[in-house]
């Protein structure tokens, strides 16, 4: 089995390695990168580029490692009991699975998705060592031993909001997905928007790559918001001259929501036309 990207999914040379070999190894691959680049999608491709079944645990700040073992519902089994219920003498009947154990005994192969680890507790990593490590994990309640058919490929991204143990990063294959250079940029636009004039990418792409180079930009806008931002521009069939105005006095883009997300940044480029128009 090669990842060799999709039709969908433009993938670097490098990515693509690094995933091959985190196939090959069977190690975690780990996924750092901007928000936008693609960290999240690139699992969904991977399954989809090997025919194999996509397990996504999406990582909240309250979400704990046992989770994704299984869950034992105490409070269940306790009302069904005071209501007579004959499904109370089966504890098993209470455990609900979490994704590793879907993982671990999937019929195939499957690629199960840690999504943004860092999002969760310090201790969340920690707590999945042995289980990641040993693809196996104890249910005290049943007494059974749950192990995996196959070793999973485990995907696991974060955006690095928090720092991971070493512990941890030790049993991971990493890659970084760098920003798209233009080149790569343009080969990704190409595959979502394969009809579009290229004068108008050329002009959105100069206005892309200099706003995020604006000093004190607090949230540069990422590959998902230039899509989104294309988008708008052909929905709202933007005429060119807007785009080709090189008037600094116009210093914010058309449609700019869809690129500057917080208020700092907007009335950073307010500013900057002020400045312009005083000049």
């Amino acid at each position: 089995m090669r990842f060799e990207g999709t039709k969908e999914y433009v993938a670097t040379d490098d990515l693509k390695v690094a995933v091959n070999a985190a196939v090959l190894l069977r190690r975690p691959l780990l996924v750092k990168g901007e928000p936008g680049t693609g960290k999240t999608v690139l699992a969904q491709q991977i399954a989809q580029a090997l025919d194999a079944p996509l397990i996504e645990w999406n990582i909240k700040s309250t979400t704990k490692a046992h989770q994704g073992l299984y869950e034992y519902d105490a409070v269940a089994r306790l009302r069904d009991g005071q209501l007579g219920d004959e499904r109370v003498h089966d504890i098993a009947n209470y455990i609900k699975r979490g994704k590793l154990w879907e993982a671990f005994t999937s019929d195939k192969l499957p690629v199960l998705l840690i999504d943004e680890i860092d999002k969760a507790d310090i201790e969340f990593p920690n707590d999945l060592l042995q289980e990641l490590d040993r693809m196996e994990f104890h249910v005290y309640e049943t007494g059974e031993t749950v192990k995996a058919k196959e070793r999973p490929i485990v995907v696991i991204t974060s955006n690095n909001e928090k720092e991971l143990p070493d512990a941890f990063l030790r049993r991971c294959f990493f890659h970084y997905i760098q920003f798209p250079g233009r080149e790569t940029m343009q080969a990704i636009v190409d595959v979502h928007f394969p009809k579009i004039q290229k004068i108008l990418v050329n002009r959105a792409l100069d206005i892309f790559y200099d706003l995020r180079e604006v000093p004190g930009l607090k949230k540069k806008p990422s590959t998902s918001e230039l899509l989104d931002w294309l988008k708008l521009l052909l929905a709202e069939d933007m005429p060119l001259d807007v785009l080709q105005s090189q008037d600094a006095k116009k210093a914010i883009p058309p449609l700019h929501g869809a690129l500057l997300k917080n208020e700092q940044d907007v009335m950073l480029f307010e500013r900057l036309a002020f400045m312009a128009r005083r000049g």
